[in-house]
Order: C-alpha cells, then sequence, then structure tokens
C-alpha cells in the first residue's frame, strides 16, 4: 500500500532519487533542462537514477523508448505535482515537510454510523470563480477557499465537504473524471501544501473533507499511463477489454503492479492529506463487465475491491469508503470477511431516482405513483446508505433539481422544500450538489460559478434559508440520525394514504424523543389526523409553509393530542416537523 515510498521522485540527502517501472521499455532516461540522464534497470523492469543537487524547481519527464524503437516523453505516474495544464510534465515535491496540526480531529475521527452526516458535493473550480479573469487565473486557490467555502459550510450545517476529483486531469470538461497523476492534488488550484492547508482548516472548524476517487479508468493522453512503457502496463492487454464508453483506458486488475498502484494511490491520499473518506465512482463497472448486470461479474474487479478495502479498513478503522453502484449486488457494505465488498456507506440511487420521477409527476396524478415515495424503505436495511441529490442530476439536459419539479415557480419551491425535508428525515446520511440549496435553474458547467445572484430573489432567499434551518434541526435532533441503520428507530404512521397524497413516520432515539414527519404532496389543503404513540402536547419545530419560507402560513400551534390522534392543518406540497415535548 506504500508504492509512493519507493517509486516516483524522492528527495534524498543532498540530490533526488528517480524510480519507475517500466518493465516493457528498451530504455528509460530522465529528461530535464533538454537533457536525458541515464537510469539503469533492474531484472524487474525498475529503471532509477539519483541526481545531485537536482534543482526542484525544474519539472521533468521520463523518455521512454519502445521495444519498437519508439521514443515518448511520459509524466512520472508517481508524481506528487504536476505542471498546470496544458503542460504536462512533472515535479519533485517534498511531501513530508508540511507540520500538521489536525491530530485533535483526528483522534475522535470515526464512520459517523451514529452521528448527523451532511455532506456538501463541491467542484472545487466552480462554486466561485475569480471575476474578471479567465483560463488558469479564474480559479481560487486552495488557500484562499479556506475563507470563502469553510464559513458558508459551517454556517450551513455541512457536516462534510466532497470535492470532485483533485487528483491530476488535463482537460476541464471531465470534471476530474478522466485521470491523469494518481498522486498527483491538480495544480489548477495550487501547490500540495495549500490543499494540505485547506484540509487542516476544514478539520479545525469540525468539518470532514470526502475525495471523490476513480478507479476504473485513466485518460488516454498519450503522457500519461496509457501504453506507458510501450506495452498495456496499465489497461489490459486484450484490445477488447482495453478501453470504456467514456473512450477512457480501463484498468486491468488482474495485474498485480495495478493492483498495488490504485491501493497506494488510496492510501497515499489518507496518509499524506489526512482525507476522512473516498468515494469510489462507478463501482458498477468493478462489479459487472462494463457496469452492466446483464454482463458477467468482473472478478478481477471484485478482486481488487475487497482486497483493497479489506487492506485500507485494517490499516485506518477510522475512514469512511463510500460506494457509487447502482446495481443491487449484495453486501456492498458488509466487511469482507462476512463475504462482503467492504465499504461503510452505498449511494442510494434508488432514492434518488424514485422521489425525482415522483415530483416530475403532476400534483393530481401522485396518488398513482405512491410507492415512488415508500419504496426505498423496503430494502433500506439491506445496506448501508447514503441519499445523493449529486452533480450527476443536474448536467447534460437532465435539468436542475427545481427545474424537474412539475408546475408553477411557487409549486416548484414549495415542493422541492418537501422533497429536501423528505430527504433529511428519511433514514440514511444525506448528500448535496453545491447549488441545491439556491434553488439553481441553469445546469450545473464547470466554468461558471454558481448562481449566487439567485440570493437576490426572495423565493430563492427563501429556499436558501429553509435549508439552512432543516440542516440545523438535523443536525440538533438525534433522532434524526443517531439510529439511522437500526429498523426500530423508524415506524410509517401512514405509507398507503394515496388518495391524499400524504406521507406520515416517526423517527426516534430511544430516550423519549419522538420525531413526527408529515408530507402533503397533493396541490391541496387538508385536514389531517396524525397517529401518535401517547397522548401528550407537540410542538410544531419546521413548517415549509411559515411566510418566512415563502409559505402561506397555514400553520399548526397549540398541538395536544386526543388519545392517539393529531389533528393537523396541511398546506399543498408542504412537510411539517412535530416534536413531542418532553
Amino acid at each position: 500500500m506504500n508504492a509512493y515510498d519507493e517509486l516516483g521522485a524522492h528527495i534524498v540527502n543532498d540530490g533526488v532519487k528517480f524510480v519507475t517501472y517500466a518493465p516493457n521499455a528498451k530504455n528509460v532516461s530522465l529528461l530535464f533542462n533538454y537533457k536525458n540522464h541515464d537510469m539503469e534497470r533492474d531484472e524487474d523492469g525498475f529503471w532509477e537514477c539519483f541526481i545531485k543537487g537536482y534543482d526542484i524547481s525544474v519539472p521533468y519527464k521520463y523518455s521512454i523508448i519502445t521495444a519498437d524503437d519508439e521514443e515518448y516523453a511520459r509524466a512520472d505516474p508517481f508524481a506528487f505535482y504536476s505542471e498546470v495544464r496544458p503542460d504536462t510534465a512533472s515535479f519533485v515535491y517534498d511531501m513530508e515537510s508540511y507540520n500538521w496540526d489536525d491530530a485533535e480531529w483526528i483522534s475522535r475521527r470515526d464512520k459517523n454510523y451514529n452521528n448527523p452526516m451532511n455532506i456538501y458535493e463541491v467542484h472545487f473550480g466552480s462554486w466561485k470563480i475569480k471575476p474578471g479573469k479567465e483560463e488558469t487565473e479564474r480559479f481560487y486557490t486552495y488557500e484562499e477557499m479556506i475563507d470563502l467555502l469553510i464559513p458558508y459550510v459551517k454556517d450551513m450545517g455541512y457536516t462534510h465537504i466532497e470535492l470532485l476529483p483533485l487528483t491530476e486531469y488535463p482537460f476541464d470538461g471531465s470534471w476530474g473524471y478522466q485521470v491523469s497523476g494518481y498522486y498527483s492534488a491538480t495544480s489548477r488550484y495550487g501547490e500540495p501544501e495549500g490543499l494540505m492547508k485547506f484540509i487542516e482548516a476544514c478539520h479545525k472548524n469540525g468539518i470532514g473533507v470526502i475525495l471523490d476517487f476513480v478507479p476504473v479508468h485513466f485518460v488516454r493522453d498519450f503522457y500519461a499511463l496509457h501504453i506507458y512503457d510501450g506495452g498495456f502496463l496499465f489497461e489490459s492487454d486484450y484490445e477488447d477489454q482495453r478501453y470504456s464508453e467514456w473512450n477512457t483506458a480501463l484498468f486491468d486488475y488482474s495485474k498485480p503492479h495495478v493492483l498495488s498502484f490504485i491501493k497506494s494511490s488510496i492510501n497515499f491520499w489518507i496518509e499524506k492529506y489526512h482525507i476522512d473518506g473516498l468515494r469510489y465512482d462507478a463501482v458498477a463497472c468493478l462489479i459487472y463487465k462494463y457496469g452492466r448486470k446483464e454482463n458477467p461479474l468482473n472478478d478481477s474487479g471484485i478482486w481488487f475491491l475487497k482486497n483493497t478495502n479489506y487492506e485500507i479498513q485494517k490499516a485506518h478503522p477510522d475512514v469512511m469508503l463510500f460506494a457509487e453502484d447502482s446495481t443491487d449486488y449484495g453486501k456492498v457494505t458488509a466487511p469482507v470477511e462476512f463475504g462482503g465488498l467492504g465499504f461503510d456507506y452505498k449511494w442510494d440511487l434508488g432514492f434518488m431516482n424514485d422521489t425525482l420521477n415522483y415530483i416530475k409527476t403532476p400534483a393530481y396524478e401522485r396518488k398513482y405513483h405512491h410507492n415512488k415515495m415508500t419504496f426505498s424503505m423496503s430494502y433500506f436495511y439491506n445496506d448501508l446508505f447514503i441519499l445523493p441529490y449529486s452533480h450527476d442530476e443536474v448536467v447534460h439536459g437532465k435539468r436542475t433539481m427545481i427545474d424537474k419539479v412539475f408546475g408553477t415557480q411557487n409549486e416548484k419551491m414549495a415542493t422541492i422544500k418537501a422533497l429536501y425535508t423528505f430527504q433529511f428525515t428519511h433514514p440514511g446520511k444525506k448528500l448535496n450538489f453545491m447549488g441545491n440549496e439556491l434553488g439553481e435553474y441553469i445546469e450545473w458547467r464547470e466554468d461558471k460559478e454558481l448562481g449566487w445572484n439567485l440570493l437576490e430573489y426572495p423565493a430563492h432567499d427563501s429556499l436558501h434559508e429553509y435549508l439552512k434551518k432543516l440542516h440545523h434541526i438535523y443536525l440538533n435532533e438525534p433522532a434524526l440520525y443517531k439510529y439511522d441503520y437500526n429498523s426500530d428507530a423508524f415506524r410509517w404512521c401512514d405509507a398507503n394514504n394515496n388518495g391524499q397524497s400524504i406521507y406520515s413516520y416517526c423517527r426516534t432515539d430511544f430516550e423519549g424523543n419522538e420525531i413526527y414527519i408529515v408530507f402533503n404532496f397533493s396541490g391541496m389543503n387538508q385536514n389531517y389526523t396524525l397517529n401518535v404513540m401517547d397522548h401528550g402536547e407537540f410542538e410544531e419545530i419546521l413548517n415549509s409553509d411559515r411566510d418566512i419560507y415563502g409559505g402561506s402560513n397555514c400553520v399548526n400551534e397549540n398541538l395536544v393530542s386526543y388519545g392517539n390522534r393529531l389533528n393537523l392543518r396541511l398546506a399543498p406540497l408542504s412537510s411539517v416537523i412535530i416534536k413531542k415535548k418532553v
């Protein structure tokens, strides 16, 4: 898991040692200052040289001569730092010199099964963009984002930031999902030390950092991993198994050195950057050939997952591993020792699809699709789920979250508030892509910053304030998070009321705290009787129809149950959260 300690460029005494693995190459030399410096090959295919007094500000590449006498200049697969795109050379970088000051955070870090987890998914380069700047100058640096992003995340009640891939990549439009450097934090936003400072600042402010990671495929640009030494070192030897539908090259995990390369990369981000979790992209492609269930199982991909996750879990028992998996393959979040894949959490893409399809439906037709909002609970306890509304749902013509909703502007705003309430009160941890909280109508683009000007409009500002309140209620009410994965902590009060398009359920923390949540997804005012557990007094702690959130102020005050019945008024397209007074 520590291949990066031996390969790549390492400062040693008064020089730098360079090592690369190129068993198929006829010759390899170190290329810098327009000169080639000979490297020596051992019997296993490792090439090495030592340059005394090397100036680390000078970029380098490896000049590789293939068995066919073709010569190519390659970036170092184990480089810790790279030139800013479009340049592609590697830099020597000292990863050991940074003096971390986040020991307190690390000492109490855990998997968060019984803690609130509200993840803010962020594309670093487009959350905000420097005004009037273009190309490389338009990005805020890692360090500049400390004072921009972190205060906002804290104020809004997010507990974690999930960053779209920061592993180096050449093309902005790939969003980081077509990787060229698995050990190199992208230089778009500054040096590695800047990212370390950003992560440390997050930890000091009580915010965890999750990195989106791409273990399936890599970019085919010819300066990077593709046909690295003239042979198919990282990809399959068989052409029909070599490339993906995204025009990238697929890792071949039947090769031990490929397994080591990616496993070591995962460990590297945890060890060197203190990352609190990694989300594996496109896990379906590691489970099934080309990610399709009708295809055979991907045995080498499954072996990679089990082998890697087992070792990472043993080495870092407090770091979280997330699977972005669209299949119904079993035991994704079960330990490897018990036949599972060893993840801590799985994205619930079924929840995402069902709920979004429901809100696209006209209110008067929702009674025919009532089970879309209840189906997730029929399988919820099969795995440990994250409930995501991610970047994938607001691009490529899918429309933004609020623009998916059927209805007028007011109906859209009302419905989306109720939907987010459903997400935050439904069992499972939460994830939302940046901009969801603004009510964006324009799909996300990596070259445009979020529409912060929307907050000048009352409807969007009300949505923003509602979500802030909802997030903080989630953080402050243990019944909404403490026993997410205990089926006894959730109870449907009314799951089958399709005639009124009403849903209600109860969450408890087994310490006398009961939270009741009621939804009216119809387009009409409704009188509703909620069945509660005990007689007593109740308070409405959040109502999406309050006037301060842009509603009509159809609220419920002085709530007292009669027997086990609590009478409520429900506005159209609304949600209410009710707590029993103790």
